[in-house]
């Protein structure tokens, strides 16, 4: 039996309830120690993370559990916890992040309550190591995009998910063979820091700049199939200059920080497209590190090609973080100095 450390009780229905204003009992089916476990968290941090997040008391004594609270905070709660457990009884993974966007998805944090259907209509993105799933309205927007247009762009501030998901659905397309190939492409801008420096060939340079993608691939397909496909040309990983003059047919290709492309590079890279293929163009537009002067891409084109056929827009928001809570703050409080600044600027005369 599950037991929280939080001293001894002699049963949950003996609890006395504190100043809440209501408090409930239920059960959890199937009585699985393994997946209570995963629910729970590593010394029961996921439960944490729910009282904290929604002001509310849990206790539980295996796959009986105990909330206690504000009315409409408890009735979240216990839908939340019997929503996660399906899903983790249906063997999709339960993390801080993946947890701190469904609580997002909660009256206290959202006008609108979790909504199973609207989750549950969307598949999940099975890849070799890991099990995908997209979380709010937008990611699971976002997915639907991707397999419906051949050319998409998700754009948005970092952590939402855009490039993580853009992996996944290539991994997915790569294993169930819809595509040959999938390459992973990136500008070579000095974000801040000079390049120069480093040892190599620009490979080589730029290869840090690319961690975040071989991350992702590793965790979906493990780090000897990754290698292996390297070694085999099946996954690609690229600077964008490496481009020029390519035609790609039958892959699945990634363009991330496309917020650092020029309009000519945007332009270079979207009509690389070729038969067969899909293409994912992702960028943060408040994050641009290209000389002063020198216009982004990525905003460019979602001026000019929002409405063209074919191509898919998903716009991300600072709601749609799923890192740590801090990070949607940090967002929003730029947002907010930004949209001042801005203000300022045009009531000068």
């Amino acid at each position: 039996m599950h037991k929280r450390p939080r001293g001894p009780k002699s049963d949950l229905n003996s609890e006395p309830p504190t100043q809440a204003s209501a408090r409930t009992t239920f059960t959890l089916e199937p009585n699985d120690a393994r997946h209570l476990a995963l629910l729970c968290g590593q010394l029961d941090s996921h439960l944490r993370q729910i009282e904290s997040r929604l002001g509310i008391s849990i206790h539980n004594r295996g796959n009986e559990f105990l909330l206690t609270g504000p009315e409409t905070a408890v009735a979240q709660g216990r839908e939340l916890l019997q929503h996660l457990y399906r899903e983790v009884c249906q063997g999709v993974g339960l993390s801080p992040e993946s947890l701190h966007l469904q609580l997002q998805q909660t009256g206290m944090e959202a006008p609108e309550p979790v909504d199973d259907g609207a989750v549950e209509s969307l598949q999940v993105i099975r890849t070799k190591r890991a099990s995908v799933k997209p979380r709010g309205k937008n990611q699971q927007g976002y997915v639907r995009t991707i397999k419906q247009c051949d050319i998409n762009f998700g754009i948005g501030p970092a952590g939402t998910g855009k490039t993580y998901l853009a992996v996944a659905c290539a991994v997915e397309a790569l294993l169930e063979e819809r595509v040959r190939r999938i390459l992973l492409v990136r500008p070579a801008v000095e974000a801040g820091e000079k390049l120069g420096f480093l040892p190599g060939d620009l490979t080589q340079k730029i290869d840090p700049y690319l961690r975040p993608l071989y991350d992702a691939l590793y965790e979906m397909l493990g780090f000897e199939t990754v290698n292996k496909f390297i070694e085999r040309n099946v996954v690609e990983v690229a600077p964008l200059a490496f481009m020029r003059g390519r035609t790609l047919n039958n892959a699945f290709i990634i363009l991330d920080e496309a917020q650092n492309t020029t309009r000519e590079q945007m332009k270079m890279f979207l009509t690389r497209i070729g038969f067969g293929s899909t293409a994912v163009i992702t960028g943060d537009a408040t994050q641009i590190d290209l000389p002063r002067g020198i216009p982004s891409g990525l905003t460019h084109a979602s001026k000019i090609l929002t409405g063209v056929e074919g191509i898919g827009f998903t716009f991300f928001g600072s709601r749609d973080v799923v890192r740590h809570p801090l990070v949607q703050r940090i967002v929003e409080a730029y947002d907010a100095h930004d949209d001042k600044a801005l203000h300022l600027d045009k009531s000068k005369p």
